[in-house]
């Protein structure tokens, strides 16, 4: 089942080190649906401003983005630095990230991969099926 544009999934735990100490961040994890990528960051750019310090998207379905798409994953980092919120990007293929990096928008992102150093439920919560409640009714 394809993921609802700019859903959210379940909150990821996430470790960080900083000064040398590891540290715990809950994420907020959405799914992008590679067939409605404006819609999906227009959505998830309603709820990030409520978000806690991370945010987590999963652009696995993603196979290309257009300049429309671009704009509005601008947007989307315009709102997230406006409120200290670190969005992380996930499963982006190497064709998305070079259209970013090439748009000068990626020093505005993290970027991750699931792979053997990413926990078991971690990596279960950003691709699990998405739940039937849309972001517009999460808050």
């Amino acid at each position: 089942m394809g993921a609802l544009p700019g859903e959210r999934g379940q909150r990821v735990s996430t470790a960080n080190r900083v000064s040398g100490v590891t540290m715990t961040t809950i994420a907020s994890c959405v799914r992008i649906d590679g067939e409605r990528v404006v819609d999906s960051l227009q959505e998830t750019g309603n709820w990030v401003e409520s978000a806690n310090s991370k945010v987590v998207l999963d652009f696995s379905s993603v196979r290309r983005i257009d300049p429309s798409a671009l704009r509005a994953l601008e947007d989307l980092a315009g709102i997230a630095g406006e409120r200290a919120v670190t969005l992380e990007l996930r499963g982006v293929s190497v064709d998305v990230y070079k259209v970013i990096k090439l748009a000068k928008l990626a020093p505005r992102f993290l970027f991750g991969m699931r792979d053997a150093h990413s926990s078991a439920t971690e990596q279960e919560s950003c691709h699990a099926e998405p739940s039937a409640r849309r972001s517009s009714v999460l808050g």
